[in-house]
């Protein structure tokens, strides 16, 4: 990933294409203090409004992910995934609940978006269980710990090999179960 933080890469983008920061909530129904805050204070948000974001600006996600131009096949080696690879999902003076590390960046084309994703407990939020829906759909394998998946009214637990896809236009909630740490591969497909 660049040094470039994603504020900037999300204003550079906002800004190229003259649009004011009241537009763009207006394309993705985000508020305007949140895309400051993302903007100017270095607030990374999780993939939904992210999603919203490269959208509404006509990029996709793995824009804002990862910036790199590379050739047509993609490998990544989990003994190779660092600290500096990664995007911690985190809101204003919060610890961060998710890190996320991107595992088709350099593939230009890509028409998924494949992670592999650390989930904590999100302490900060109190136990609300904040629902997110964008276009597309999620699959998501479950490799260690337990994960807290709601969709819709429908409320699961995922264990180690257990899998989980749905239509993420559908309010959703994926979060750490009680186990202090899980580890998942999600990919998400993104109509363009």
């Amino acid at each position: 990933m660049s040094d470039k933080k994603l504020g900037d890469r999300i204003r550079t983008y906002r800004e190229a294409q003259e649009l004011s920061r009241e537009e763009l909530s207006a394309r993705t129904g985000l508020s305007v203090d949140f895309l400051a805050a993302l903007e100017e204070e270095d607030v990374t948000p999780s993939l939904g409004p992210l999603l919203k974001i490269a959208l509404a600006l006509g990029q996709r996600l793995g824009t804002f992910m990862d910036d790199q131009i590379g050739g047509d096949l993609c490998m990544t080696c989990r003994a190779e995934l660092t600290e500096d690879d990664t995007v911690l999902r985190k809101a204003r003076g919060k610890r961060a609940a998710f890190r996320y590390h991107s595992l088709g960046k350099g593939k230009t084309d890509r028409h998924m978006e494949p992670f592999f994703i650390e989930v904590y407990p999100d302490e900060e939020a109190g136990g609300e269980k904040p629902l997110s829906s964008h276009e597309g759909e999620e699959f998501i394998v479950v490799m260690s710990g337990e994960l807290e998946v709601i969709v819709g009214s429908d409320r699961h637990i995922l264990g180690p090999g257990d899998s989980i896809y749905y239509n993420s236009v559908v309010p959703h909630y994926v979060g750490c179960g009680n186990a202090p740490k899980a580890d998942i591969y999600a990919v998400l497909y993104i109509p363009q």
